[in-house]
């Protein structure tokens, strides 16, 4: 693929910076039914070169731009001015969320041509604008379309040769100075946009072989690291479906769960061992089900509980009804909290996990390796979803959990600097030893050889080993 071909002459600054970084605000809007005379006019005022129609919501429906009105000049005259704006509107509109990184915002207006992106919330309304002008700072690449081509694959087999290129996507951005928290999150969006059209995909191939639309509205989810944002070289599917249907639809989206799944296997994220998929009865319900699911894991507790919780409340919506997912979560995480019971069993989970330093501060190893996933990210990950949880924070990204802790005044600002430096420390190691490993055909795991690493790296994460044992005092219940 020649997008992929320019790898090693990236620029970093893409894939370090956010939209809500470099995007143009406040977003010029109006209604549907507004003379395109006034929504010109308006234009002027603001000196802007386009404006985004929204609905009675404030949710983003069409842009028109003064490319649209030379157009428009051009073929028509002055007449086009009595024009409503909701005719002359490109429709839909191409968008893009806040906390996407740049590369995306370039990769999506290098392959569409577009020169006005409109980066909208959660819930599709315009926060802000991107245009070609405002990132002319930025030094695309052809590599940047590695991040948005996935809207164009068609097969497994473009998916695959997307997820070929990861290792080395990942290489060139460490070998830049980008941060391995980062690299992980990009890593984690590609995930998570392949699995959305998978998903996509699946759906329509359903339709097309005469299976009919959804009998209801739905939505798929990543669960775990990939809900999170914080995938490294190491993956497999967690993904589930909620669904507002009936028993008998069930038969509809078990055959979506599977096509998913087979697909998202096809183009190298595997099944995952655990079974935790869509095609899964488990990890397919009605809202219903799902609450009735939720209520059994925090009031009649059981060790396989800690699994689920460790998977499922980190869970994206990625295709489908957004509102309906994040209904679910809104119910999980208010039944999750009224259960001092639950939230007893999440924190002494956490403060049983070992640390693997000795007696005399050595690294403690089994055959050479230590498991740097379980020893060094899995007590922070845990942590920090039991006091978000308790807390009633929504995010599901670490990062953005300690820092709403810490902004709720829940845990002090040290500790949120050493429990981010912590994450930093150990996603980096655990991301050169995968690249390592992959250099030597060796298939890549959370388990780390601290010998082939020098010894500053070393005493920091004998450092950031140690410092977790802080943990324990987070998690008390009584805390």
């Amino acid at each position: 693929m020649n997008d992929i071909a320019a790898l090693s002459r990236i620029d970093s600054f893409p894939y370090r910076h956010r939209l809500h970084e470099v995007m143009s605000t406040p977003v010029l809007t109006g209604h549907e039914g507004m003379l395109l005379s006034e929504a010109v006019e308006r234009m002027y005022d603001a000196r802007v070169s386009s404006i985004v129609a929204v609905d009675i919501q404030g949710r983003t429906l069409g842009i028109f731009t003064e490319r649209d009105l030379l157009r428009m000049l051009s073929t028509n005259g002055a007449a086009s001015l009595s024009q409503r704006l909701g005719e002359a509107m490109t429709k839909p509109v191409t968008t893009v969320p806040g906390d996407a990184f740049v590369y995306v915002a370039l990769a999506r207006m290098t392959r569409t041509g577009i020169r006005h992106l409109v980066v909208v919330d959660g819930v599709g309304r315009p926060i802000g604008m991107v245009t070609g002008r405002a990132l002319l700072k930025v030094r695309a690449t052809e590599a940047l379309v590695l991040g948005d081509i996935v809207q164009d694959t068609h097969s497994t087999e473009e998916m695959l040769a997307i997820m070929v290129a990861l290792p080395r996507l990942a290489r060139a951005l460490l070998a830049e100075g980008v941060s391995a928290r980062n690299i992980a999150q990009v890593i984690a969006l590609v995930l998570r946009d392949l699995t959305t059209r998978a998903a996509q995909l699946s759906e329509q191939s359903m339709i097309d072989d005469g299976w009919g639309e959804a009998p209801a509205a739905y939505a798929v989810m990543i669960l775990g690291s990939g809900g999170r944002g914080e995938s490294l070289l190491v993956f497999d599917q967690d993904n589930a479906i909620v669904h507002r249907g009936t028993a008998a639809d069930d038969v509809w989206f078990a055959e979506l769960g599977r096509r998913l799944n087979d697909m998202l296997n096809g183009a190298g994220i595997p099944f995952c061992d655990g079974k935790v998929m869509a095609r899964e009865p488990r990890w397919r319900k009605s809202l219903d089900e799902w609450k009735n699911e939720i209520h059994g894991w925090v009031f009649s507790v059981e060790p396989q509980t800690v699994m689920y919780c460790d998977i499922f409340f980190d869970f994206q919506p990625v295709w489908g009804d957004r509102e309906l997912a994040e209904e679910l979560r809104a119910y999980a995480i208010d039944k999750a909290s009224q259960s001092n019971f639950f939230l007893h069993y999440l924190a002494q989970h956490v403060a049983n996990m070992d640390v693997p330093v000795g007696l005399f501060g050595q690294l403690i190893t089994k055959q050479g390796r230590l498991n740097a996933k379980k020893f060094g990210l899995l007590p922070l990950i845990s942590a920090a979803r039991f006091r978000a949880i308790r807390a009633h924070i929504t995010v599901t990204a670490t990062d953005e959990r300690y820092g709403a802790l810490r902004d709720a005044g829940v845990i002090h600002e040290d500790d949120y600097r050493d429990f981010i430096e912590i994450r930093e420390i150990v996603m980096r190691v655990m991301l050169e030893q995968q690249l390592a490993d992959l250099s030597q055909g060796i298939a890549p795991s959370a388990r780390i050889d601290p010998r082939r690493f020098d010894k500053p790296t070393r005493n920091r994460l004998r450092w950031a080993f140690k410092r977790l044992r802080t943990l324990r005092h987070m998690c008390a219940v009584g805390s």
